[in-house]
């Protein structure tokens, strides 16, 4: 073989290299995305029906039960338009409060119920996920433009 053919198929194997490299990252990156979607979005349909994604809002108040085992709760998400009750296993965060906000991993189970994984409140006074805030200001002004008609 001439030098001129052994170079051309190291260049071919290296791109063929490349592009395996590139589809395994790109399978692997969405194997581990995560969406966030208000109650809002949920109601319309914009989430999946199976498979995991984030439900954000502020705990609804009074809608917070805790079952008599301990470990098991439900409360309510509200993007101050559409409420989405929550059931969740596990130890509540410290800052998981009533008219706090809140976002929970999981999947829709079927009748509707959000299943959470993973509940995540917010660390301070002033932080909310920025998804969160600018979901409840959506949910808020199209509200507003619902009653004015």
């Amino acid at each position: 073989m001439k030098a001129r053919h052994k170079r051309f198929g190291l260049i071919a194997v290296g791109l063929i290299l490349l592009v395996i490299a590139t589809v395994l990252i790109t399978k692997s990156f969405k194997s581990n995305l995560v969406f966030f979607f208000t109650p809002t979005q949920v109601e319309k349909g914009e989430a999946p029906k199976s498979g995991s994604f984030r439900i954000g809002g502020l705990v609804e108040n009074g809608s917070l039960k805790r079952l008599p085992d301990g470990l098991h709760v439900q409360f309510k998400v509200t993007d101050t338009a559409k409420t989405m009750l929550v059931e969740y296993k596990g130890i509540l965060p410290d800052l998981f409060k009533e008219g706090k906000g809140v976002v929970a991993e999981g999947k829709l189970n079927a009748i509707g119920v959000f299943e959470a994984d993973q509940v995540l409140a917010k660390h301070d006074e002033n932080y909310m996920p920025p998804e969160a805030a600018a979901a409840l200001k959506a949910a808020k002004d199209a509200k507003a433009k619902e009653d004015t008609k």
